[in-house]
């Protein structure tokens, strides 16, 4: 999209080992594939294949920076609860919806 603004996104994935990852991105399709090709980070490297679980629209890449760090500094109950919540698993409108697998 030369000139053109994309969207950021911030996202969670789920790790081979059960793990959580949480980023974010401009170009969502294009991070997935890196990470699942072994060149998206350092703690996804060992752990692929990694799935999409939850993902959330941010206005622009400063507020996408800061709510990843702030999703960073929830458990890992926590961020379970907000996978599941998103995905309509307590009939709450979402924001987005994503395949999730069952804890």
């Amino acid at each position: 999209m030369s000139g053109a603004r994309r969207a950021w996104w911030v996202y969670m994935l789920r790790c081979r080992d059960g793990s959580l990852y949480t980023g974010a991105t401009n170009d969502l399709p294009a991070r997935l594939d890196r990470h699942n090709a072994g060149k998206g980070g350092a703690y996804t490297r060992s752990r692929r294949p990694v799935r999409l679980v939850w993902l959330e629209r941010a206005a622009n890449r400063s507020r996408a920076l800061r709510r990843e760090a702030e999703l960073k500094r929830l458990t890992r109950e926590e961020k379970l609860m907000l996978v599941r919540t998103r995905n309509g698993r307590d009939g709450r409108r979402r924001t987005a919806r994503v395949d999730v697998d069952a804890e």
